[in-house]
């Protein structure tokens, strides 16, 4: 419990940041795509030809580091405002596991833990996912504690700064400022399908379909906020990386790599690359953007700069901080602020009633008014 005059975190004992994983020396890269994949019977040797991604980084992916500073920030924001509230680390798909989170959490004590997860928007992959996986790692945790998963943050204030910053550092990179230059906002492609259903018909949740229009809502108000600042009018674009799957299957496009040829053609030559899909530079950015659409901008004759993410940013740490503030005061039954910037409110604190469905069939999942 916090002293009096410090923020109250009541009902709250604790923080979880649950994230993807990924593996950290050669010999994981195979086991973790094989539970990244597991029950879509994906060969091993397309696994191995997917891990040739990682071996070029020396089998590791930054993400579990970049998570792991990011935690050492949100410690140290929490300490500095008063808060004693420890913050754990799971992850869906590698070590630290989610259920061994959950297992340290109950032999420490822990009752009741709001739980922040290292995805911006709403999809099955991208929100749903991690609702299962934490009805999974409860059910096999016996004395497992309460978890309340914060809300859907693409459009918080502390998310979407760092992104402006980070564009017009970007353009002050290039000739005359980047004054030509196209923004290029780039997220993690999903099947369409999944897109038309992400978000929920129930009315006290995130209106369907959500992900491509958060996404949007993010891209036009970074945009607006680096155009009033250059005054100058950049026209922007949103586009994807990391399509998977079977190729007869529709994902979002275009792809970043297609776009940048599609600009050449239209006689672009300054490009600043926004990785607004993500929170940190793990292996979508390293590779799909800083790796591979370089190489593409590079043989176009485009001169690409690429934008930060917002990684461990003041602003986007004291995000976290201000997440949990705003839920446990909702929890004690406040009604707190809710900041949020864009053409769309901010999200529910939980997921509408069928919200982002799974196309293999239900499966339980916390976190929502039907769990």
């Amino acid at each position: 419990m916090n002293p009096p005059g410090h923020p109250d975190v009541t009902p709250y004992d604790a923080l979880l940041v649950l994230s993807f994983g990924g593996p950290e020396k050669p010999e994981d890269v195979v086991p973790f795509l094989e539970n990244v994949t597991r029950g879509r019977g994906i060969p091993r040797e397309r696994l191995e030809q997917v891990g040739e991604h990682y071996f070029l980084f020396g089998g590791k992916s930054p993400i579990n580091d970049q998570n792991r500073a990011l935690i050492t920030e949100i410690e140290k924001d929490l300490a500095d405002h008063g808060i004693d509230l420890p913050v754990y680390f799971g992850n869906r798909n590698w070590d630290p596991y989610l259920a061994d989170a959950l297992a340290q959490m109950v032999a420490d004590g822990v009752q009741r833990a709001a739980v922040f997860t290292t995805s911006a928007y709403s999809s099955w992959s991208s929100c749903r996912q991690y609702r299962e996986n934490l009805a999974d790692a409860v059910a096999e945790t016996p004395g497992a504690p309460r978890l309340d998963r914060l809300r859907q943050y693409y459009n918080h204030p502390g998310f979407i700064e760092p992104v402006v910053d980070a564009c017009l550092r970007a353009l002050d990179e290039l000739p005359s400022h980047g004054d030509s230059a196209r923004l290029v906002f780039v997220t993690h492609s999903i099947p369409t399908e999944m897109a038309e259903t992400s978000g929920s018909e129930d009315p006290a949740g995130q209106p369907r379909p959500a992900y491509v229009p958060q996404h949007r809502s993010a891209v036009d108000e970074v945009a607006r906020r680096v155009n009033a600042a250059t005054g100058r009018a950049h026209r922007h674009d949103l586009v994807y990386c990391s399509r998977s799957g079977a190729p007869s299957t529709p994902w979002l496009e275009p792809d970043v790599n297609d776009h940048l040829e599609e600009l050449a053609t239209d006689g672009v030559d300054q490009v600043v690359m926004v990785p607004i899909g993500f929170v940190s530079d793990h292996m979508e950015v390293i590779y799909d953007l800083d790796t591979e659409a370089m190489a593409t901008a590079e043989r176009l004759g485009i001169r690409a700069v690429r934008a930060a993410t917002a990684g461990t940013d003041a602003r986007f740490v004291a995000m976290v901080r201000d997440l949990v503030l705003e839920r446990a005061a909702a929890e004690r039954g406040a009604e707190p602020s809710r900041p949020a910037v864009g053409s769309l409110p901010p999200g529910p604190d939980l997921c509408g009633v069928g919200c982002c469905p799974n196309a293999k069939g239900p499966r339980p999942a916390l976190c929502g008014r039907d769990s």
